[in-house]
């Protein structure tokens, strides 16, 4: 079952097509606290269904090309990335302008680009410190920039659902500094529309931003792939999947960074 609700309905009604013996696939934000996560993971366990939170980028062939790529240290060691996501969501009846369904931009973008930097950085951050700015009449964030520290190495990220273009496409960018080279991802999260992309490094030989190798990428439903990889793994196939505890350190993070920017200072997480 696809569960593609308001946010405050992600949790309830995967609890319930869990016990009526279904596997779960759950749009991000999976849960809108961590309780919520850990009810899921509870739930799971006792029903041994499969859920995931759907996070569809994942499945593009560019990210299986971008994990090779730094296996096989095509920039060394990484040591930071930059994250960016955004687009002008003006209408006051869009629901990420609803701080009561759960809208705003680290609530609808910040899965994305949190879970992008765990993915590369190998876990979740030790601690983050973040600023917002809640629009006056909306009160929702509508500008979220944040610093996390993941122990000696770090990702910056910038969400923002007042920012952009306001067309079918976001501004999307990601990058990673190495420490010999760096990479770009031209079209990293989500493809309203298939589109091309490609993936640029520069390693210890390369000037300014110009590459000195890329991969590009032919338009790819990534939102079809997940659902057929979803199904071969349901089905007992060996093909990736991302379990609940990775949804866990994201909205572990999303409260952190909702903490910090209330205090204005860092905010430690769990270990």
């Amino acid at each position: 079952m696809y569960v593609p609700l308001p946010n405050t309905l992600h949790v309830p009604w995967s609890v319930r097509a869990l016990e009526a013996g279904k596997h779960v696939l759950c749009e991000k934000p999976l849960s809108m606290t961590v309780e919520g996560v850990d009810e899921l993971i509870a739930v799971r366990d006792r029903t041994g269904r499969h859920i995931e939170e759907a996070l569809a980028y994942r499945n593009h062939p560019q990210w299986q090309q971008l994990d090779a790529l730094i296996a096989d240290g095509a920039v060394g060691e990484v040591r930071s990335v930059h994250a960016t996501m955004a687009k002008a969501f003006l209408d006051p009846g869009d629901i990420r302008n609803d701080p009561a369904a759960g809208g705003g931009s680290l609530r609808d973008m910040g899965p994305y680009v949190i879970s992008a930097c765990n993915t590369i950085l190998g876990g979740h951050p030790t601690r983050v410190v973040a600023a917002a700015e809640v629009h006056p009449e909306f009160g929702v964030d509508g500008l979220t920039s944040a610093l996390l520290d993941y122990g000696g190495r770090h990702a910056s990220i910038t969400v923002s659902v007042h920012s952009g273009p306001t067309g079918w496409g976001s501004h999307q960018q990601l990058s990673i500094l190495g420490s010999t080279g760096w990479l770009r991802m031209s079209f990293p999260f989500a493809h309203g529309r298939p589109v091309a992309c490609r993936i640029d490094v520069g390693d210890t030989t390369s000037v300014g931003d110009h590459p000195t190798s890329s991969y590009a990428f032919e338009p790819a439903n990534h939102y079809l792939l997940q659902a057929e990889r979803f199904s071969r793994f349901v089905l007992g196939e060996a093909v990736p999947n991302w379990p609940l505890e990775n949804a866990r350190d994201i909205a572990c993070t999303i409260e952190a960074l909702f903490a910090s920017a209330r205090s204005g200072s860092w905010c430690s997480l769990p270990t």
